[in-house]
């Protein structure tokens, strides 16, 4: 089958074609279909379907081979005309094809009828038709768009070589035929001429792939669908336009040349990359016209400068009549205009200045926080920026702080105030220098010079008033020696009348003294101790004590001072020490001792550490680092409370004696000693019994007089006899009186023996024998009876009747101490005594 066209310039079509015709020819086969259809089948009747999914998924391009049926997505079978099979049989293929993969799958159809069979018109002799690969192949076309006509207008005829032996028809189908847009092209069956019905918009369809078609008078396809590509040839009906309708860019005032604005695009709905498409960029008109400030580049549309002298005071916008023209900026060229606004941003490079070149403001003396002026700048840049707002400085004249100047934010003036009282006495009038700039750094244009910051004088006249007195100044300062007694006097606060300077009629009194140090003199303010200035007190900071003054003229008017006491450090408070320690015998052997002294540095550290000759023999110190000192036991030491007497000198040598109470403890840690405060007392009361030199004198004297006493009594006891006086009875004892002097007749010597017993008189025991060789151990106090005088018994069990003493040699021993003035009270009266009658044992 041969391809012929009446286009011109087709041929380059012509190798695609047939490349895309032997791809359907070399297709692969699915399966092959068998359909029972009537003989009669009349146009747009519903065939059957098949299932197309199982051959290839997806498909982008589903076609008949024979164009008198029609294929639809779902694998629908539809006639395009009225059909009746002339044979039992006929056959079509559909033809799948995937664009993106680059496959393609055949599926074979085959009818037969289910009535009467027609006669073939081909003999079974005939040769059987084959598809010819070499002549069925497509020819390139093009048409052109916006064509004139006249239609309809021959685009291409295609030819099948099987149309010289049989009877050949053809057909097309694609878009601009069967799809959208339709009827635009049409074939003539007997001859394969293709015609176009109307012109083209390339811009709206740029392409159109259709499919023709050679079959039988019997429906037979000799051949394979030929691919058709018609492409339609631009034409320059389409004038470049702005992106935007409006543009608006932005640059900085006094910015240099050569600096890029900004980019205008165009767009061309014409073909790209072909000389339609080729746009080129002018400026008509820039508005103002003088002086010409931009440029712009003919083929990329940015826009740049080409003048340093932007000055935004002069004029802030800048608008530019642009033309955008096709085919190269030809004349002949299609084009269209728009309007770019260009806006200068503000820069400062205006300096503010004053109105007026001097001010002149008057304030009365001693008025603060007033305002007194205001004064107005001008300024070229923009308003209400950083570029104009206003930041004022007092130059000169101002070193005593008596001024502010601030900006008011609304009105952008300066605001000239008073903030400290003026003194008419003092200066009767101040000359202010006031400078103004902005809040930005200035911005310096190209070839240009910084200004020089704008200034102006202010005089302000100071009026005079009454005034009070003045305490000037506010804060003063006296030295004062540490610990200076009650009694003495130190100067004291002054204050004076400024119209007079002087302080007469003035009156001063306290407002202020923590501990009440000082009284004042009402007339002369002079200071008078009250207590003994100690630098060491807490109301004391930083060696200064503040007392504060007020001074009070006639009509009532004050001022207030304050008057610091400068105390210098006197070596008047020895080192101190915490009383106790606790040393962990197992852990740690040794305390460390940390003085404090209440003194300066100075008067200070660093301390030696002494021991006392009896608590030596014990313990050992030795300092650290000159602040501390180690307490260390020379031995292991029995838990208890230790009292250890040391003594602690500072680096001038004041000393401090100090009884440090040691606890010795079986601890971890101090805290976890459990040793309680009785256990301290009891310790603490056996160690208080400390016997002197003239104690131990007593005792002894008192030992010896005992004796003698004893030794007395015994000698005479050993004459008398002593009758029993134990009644038979036991349940009636009584005290029996008895006279005689010997002993009684029961009496035997034998059997008599001086009680061993304990007797405290006067806080003294005394061992004096046993009775009856029995060793009775009880406390017992006698009291020895002569004409009123006993000797009673205060413990023991039942009476008991000294009848007779003997046994000189029974031993007397002291087992106790004794009060020597008791005991020589008690037996002196009776020293003389030659016997000691009626001895009664007296039991409680």
């Amino acid at each position: 089958m041969a391809v012929a066209s009446a286009a011109p310039g087709s041929t380059f079509c012509k190798p695609l074609l047939f490349s895309f015709l032997v791809l359907i020819l070399l297709c692969d086969g699915c399966q092959k279909i068998s359909l029972q259809v009537p003989f009669h089948l009349q146009a747009e009747t519903l065939v059957d379907k098949v299932n197309l999914k199982e051959c290839l998924q997806p498909a982008s391009l589903i076609l008949s081979s024979d164009p008198a049926f029609r294929i639809l997505e779902d694998g629908s079978i539809y006639t395009t005309r009225d059909l009746i099979l002339s044979s039992e049989r006929k056959s079509f293929s559909i033809f799948l094809s995937d664009s993106q993969r680059q496959e393609e799958k055949a599926i074979e159809i085959v009818l037969e009828a289910r009535g009467k069979k027609v006669p073939k018109k081909r003999h079974a002799k005939d040769t059987v038709l084959k598809r010819s690969k070499r002549r069925w192949a497509p020819i390139p076309c093009s048409l052109m768009e916006n064509s004139l006509g006249p239609f309809p207008q021959h685009v291409q005829q295609v030819q099948s070589d099987a149309a010289q032996n049989y009877t050949i028809f053809y057909s097309i189908s694609g878009p601009g035929v069967d799809k959208e847009p339709f009827n635009l092209f049409f074939i003539n069956k007997d001859s394969g001429d293709i015609f176009c019905t109307r012109s083209i918009d390339r811009e709206q369809y740029d392409h159109f792939p259709l499919y023709a078609y050679a079959t039988t008078a019997d429906g037979y396809a000799p051949e394979y669908p030929l691919p058709l590509l018609f492409k339609v040839e631009d034409d320059n009906d389409n004038a470049p336009y702005f992106e935007n309708k409006v543009t608006i860019f932005s640059v900085p005032e006094n910015c240099r040349s050569g600096t890029s604005v900004g980019k205008v695009s165009a767009i061309d709905l014409d073909e790209p990359d072909t000389l339609h498409t080729r746009l080129k960029y002018k400026i008509l008109q820039q508005i103002p016209d003088h002086p010409k400030h931009f440029s712009i580049h003919p083929d990329t549309g940015v826009i740049t400068t080409t003048s340093p002298l932007l000055d935004r005071e002069s004029c802030d916008t800048y608008k530019l009549i642009m033309e955008v023209r096709d085919m190269g900026g030809q004349p002949f060229g299609l084009f269209n205009t728009g309007t770019i606004t260009i806006s200068l941003e503000d820069e400062n490079d205006n300096a503010p200045y004053f109105t007026e070149n001097s001010y002149f403001a008057e304030v009365e003396e001693n008025r603060i926080d007033v305002e007194i002026l205001r004064m107005a700048v001008h300024d070229k840049d923009l308003p209400s920026t950083p570029h104009s707002k206003a930041v004022y400085t007092i130059l000169q004249g101002n070193e005593n702080g008596n001024f502010k100047i601030s900006t008011d934010p609304n009105t952008n003036e300066a605001v000239l105030c008073v903030v400290k009282p003026l003194n008419y006495e003092v200066n009767r009038q101040v000359i202010l220098q006031i400078g103004v700039v902005n809040e930005v750094q200035f911005s310096k244009g190209p070839g240009s010079q910084a200004p020089a910051m704008c200034t102006t004088t202010v005089t302000v006249k100071i009026k005079d008033s009454d005034e009070g007195p003045e305490c000037q100044p506010p804060v003063k300062v006296i030295q004062s020696k540490d610990g200076l007694p009650a009694g003495k006097e130190l100067l004291g606060y002054k204050a004076f009348d400024p119209e007079t300077r002087s302080g007469e009629g003035l009156r001063y009194k306290k407002l202020g003294d923590e501990d009440d140090w000082f009284e004042i003199n009402e007339v002369t303010g002079d200071l008078k101790t009250l207590k003994v200035l100690d630098r060491e007190s807490k109301f004391v900071k930083n060696n200064e004590y503040n007392v504060s003054v007020v001074a009070t003229d006639a009509d009532g008017r004050s001022c207030t001072g304050t008057l610091v006491v400068r105390l210098e450090d006197d070596n008047d408070h020895a080192p101190q020490i915490e009383k106790e320690v606790t040393i962990c015998q197992h852990v740690q052997d040794f305390a460390v001792l940390k003085p404090v002294d209440p003194d300066g540095p100075e008067n200070g550290p660093p301390f030696e550490f002494f021991l006392d000759n009896s608590a030596s023999k014990l313990w050992t110190v030795g300092t650290k680092d000159g602040k501390t000192a180690i307490l260390r036991a020379r031995q292991n030491l029995d838990y208890d409370f230790y009292n250890v007497p040391i003594q602690i000198k500072d680096r001038h040598g004041l000393t401090a004696k100090h009884m440090l109470s040691v606890r010795v403890c079986d601890c971890t840690t101090p805290s976890d000693c459990r040793m309680n405060s009785r256990q301290r007392e009891s310790n603490a009361n056996v160690s208080k019994v400390i016997l002197g030199r003239w104690a131990i004198l007593a005792m002894v004297l008192g030992s010896a007089l005992l004796l003698c006493v004893l030794f007395t009594c015994f000698c005479v006891t050993t004459k008398t006899t002593v009758k029993k006086c134990f009644p038979d009875d036991v349940a009636q004892q009584n005290l029996i009186v008895s006279n005689t002097e010997g002993p009684g007749e029961e009496v035997m010597d034998a059997n008599i023996r001086l009680p061993a017993q304990t007797c405290n008189i006067g806080d003294t025991s005394v061992s004096v024998g046993t009775l009856g060789g029995q060793g009775v151990k009880a406390q017992q106090s006698f009291e020895m009876v002569k004409g009123g005088y006993t000797l009673e018994s205060s413990k023991g069990g039942g009476h008991r009747t000294l009848e007779s003493v003997k046994g000189a040699g029974q031993g007397v021993t002291d087992t106790g101490r004794y009060v020597y003035t008791d005991w020589h009270s008690f037996t002196q009266p009776r020293l003389g005594e030659e016997s000691i009658r009626g001895h009664t044992l007296i039991k409680n």
